[in-house]
């Protein structure tokens, strides 16, 4: 499995599909599908039924956001989008016994500017 660029959190714009062109936040990642939901983006209608007698549950129609492939979306960064890629960078860690060494990290960073994101 490949290691996804995008996490939870992330603000993406939609690059391909019928919501083409809108921005939103990621609600959940699903890494063995490759898909992400995106809050406001690829909404679908899912009709239910009301519960039987004495249950709480009310029928109706509840819209709600469905999964897009991870390969229609791209990183928001400022007023533009971006790639993600990775890279190593060099820290101080520290040990249970409360001594420190120096040992690296992996960083998302912004294939346009170079800056971690």
């Amino acid at each position: 499995m490949a290691k996804l660029k995008i996490k939870k959190g992330d603000t993406v714009k939609v690059i391909a599909g019928k919501d083409k062109g809108a921005q939103g936040k990621v609600i959940n990642v699903l890494r063995e599908e490759d898909r992400v939901i995106v809050e406001g983006v690829n909404r679908v209608k899912k009709h239910t039924k009301a519960a039987p007698q004495g249950g709480d549950a009310t029928g109706g129609i509840i819209t709600t956001e469905a999964p897009i492939h991870i390969s229609n979306v791209m990183l928001v960064e400022g007023d533009g989008v971006t790639r993600a890629g990775f890279k190593r960078v060099e820290a101080t860690k520290r040990r249970a016994d409360g001594s420190e060494y120096a040992a690296g990290r992996s960083v998302r960073v912004s294939r346009k500017t170079g800056e971690e994101i």
